[in-house]
């Protein structure tokens, strides 16, 4: 490897949220519900029974918290635009009145010198679309299209960074095949459709905005190393059927236009692959892969684990944040350079990665003192530095995520935040990870141990 050197200059530091974690008023001016609105509805589905009606009241606060980014230096700022304030039956009428707020959003981080990137759709699917089969609907692509366009006439010149979608793996494993996530199906059958109709929509996404738009598209993946429990044919096996599942169900459609092998395997009979037509729609070409990542995974062969077989060995000798996931900065070196390898020099930005650690309810005082964080943020801005000095075009880290939020089934116990937020009084504290973030933006990095 060769010897590191710092963060290029013009790299974009920022950090992210997502519309229905923070925004709160999820129905105001007339918006309408999404199905995580309806989801969260349902008893037993998201712990405490939270919701986000109120969440972090972004909606109403935003000028505080753009204040709050620009104190903290940030260069950037990824947010998500809700479907449903946009459209309130999906699709058809525009509601002027949701794309105001985000006008007045931008405007203010442009005041402020913060470059936004806008994220079309982070999970929140209008409810009046999931009344016609959401996802799984074939008319699902052209639906969004009309929603990109909308927000591409409003919004492009003062956004220049767009996203079509985030982790469309997430919003199939878990909201159609597992049923955790709204809008809570579970079913074989509905997942390989709905990752169909994702991709075929991300591809409508990039054509209504070269048709639009004057600056960059993209798509955003969570992506999540395999390394195998053994050296065992069985183990070896389920490591390829787990990253043809998480890795590449997205990627090989969207960069290489092919399906990744194993993959109709994994689904058997319930699988529904696309045409070659449509398979040439997917591969529309992109400006940057924005790449969200947490943990690794390290896979043994279960064949009692629906579809992929795969167990997750754990790492008893590990630190492991409040979800679970194992540390290993490690990974996400592991990540970027792999997509270089398989996809070539795409430009790409780290646009998700964080960690929640506990914190009280309540800060104890002035900045709250998170040390697991700082030392997390640490050693994974040193791994995107090692992975830049090896040759990856890494244009920009975002952190998630800039406040505690309604961290979605999990509701508001599982605190990501670099902002702490009293969610009985809304108080926004930074804690000591936002302090460190702020000196790695302020030096470009040069303070970074990791």
């Amino acid at each position: 490897m060769s010897e590191i050197a710092p963060f290029p200059e013009g790299f974009l530091w920022g950090a992210a949220t997502s519309a229905y974690q923070v925004e709160g008023s999820p129905l105001a001016d007339g918006a309408g519900p999404s199905i995580w609105h309806r989801f969260a509805r349902i008893p037993g589905k998201v712990r405490d029974g939270d919701t986000g009606d109120v969440a972090c009241d972004h909606y109403n606060r935003y000028a505080e918290d753009v204040a709050l980014m620009k104190a903290l230096g940030l260069g950037a700022y990824r947010f998500s635009i809700s479907w449903s304030r946009v459209l309130p039956e999906g699709r058809g009428r525009v509601n002027e009145k949701g794309l105001d707020f985000y006008r007045r959003l931008v405007a203010a981080l442009r005041e402020a010198g913060i470059r936004p990137m806008a994220t079309l759709y982070h999970w929140d699917l209008p409810a009046a679309l999931d009344d016609r089969g959401g996802w799984t609907n074939p008319d699902a692509a052209s639906w969004f299209a009309d929603y990109a366009t909308a927000c591409y006439r409003a919004l492009d010149g003062a956004v220049d960074l767009w996203a079509t979608l985030n982790e469309p793996w997430v919003v199939a494993d878990g909201g159609y095949l597992h049923g955790v996530l709204a809008p809570g199906i579970a079913s074989p059958w509905a997942a390989p459709r709905a990752s169909k109709n994702l991709l075929l929509a991300h591809a409508a996404g990039v054509a209504a905005y070269r048709a639009e738009g004057k600056g960059q598209v993209g798509l955003v993946v969570n992506l999540e190393p395999k390394y195998p429990a053994s050296e065992r044919p069985e183990d070896l096996a389920a490591v390829a059927r787990a990253d043809a599942y998480m890795n590449r169900q997205y990627l090989d459609p969207a960069l290489l236009g092919k399906v990744p092998e194993g993959l109709a395997g994994i689904f058997g009979e319930a699988w529904e692959g696309p045409t070659g037509a449509e398979l040439a729609a997917m591969k529309a070409p992109i400006d940057f892969l924005g790449v969200n990542y947490y943990t690794r995974a390290v896979v043994y062969d279960d064949p009692r684990s629906f579809p992929v077989m795969e167990g997750r060995a754990f790492q008893r000798h590990a630190t492991h944040t409040e979800t679970g996931w194992e540390v290993w900065p490690d990974g996400l070196y592991d990540v970027l350079t792999w997509v270089r390898r398989r996809y070539g020099d795409l430009p790409l930005y780290v646009t998700e990665n964080g960690a929640a650690f506990y914190d009280p309810p309540v800060a104890p005082g002035p900045v709250l003192d998170d040390p697991l964080r700082v030392a997390y943020l640490d050693a994974h801005l040193g791994a995107v530095r090692r992975a830049i000095a090896d040759g990856v075009d890494v244009r920009g880290y975002f952190a998630w995520s800039l406040l505690d939020n309604l961290e979605w089934a999990h509701g508001f116990r599982k605190r990501f935040g670099i902002v702490h937020v009293d969610f009985a009084t809304q108080k926004r504290t930074p804690k000591a990870s936002a302090r460190f973030y702020s000196e790695v933006i302020r030096t470009n990095g040069e303070c970074l141990r990791g």
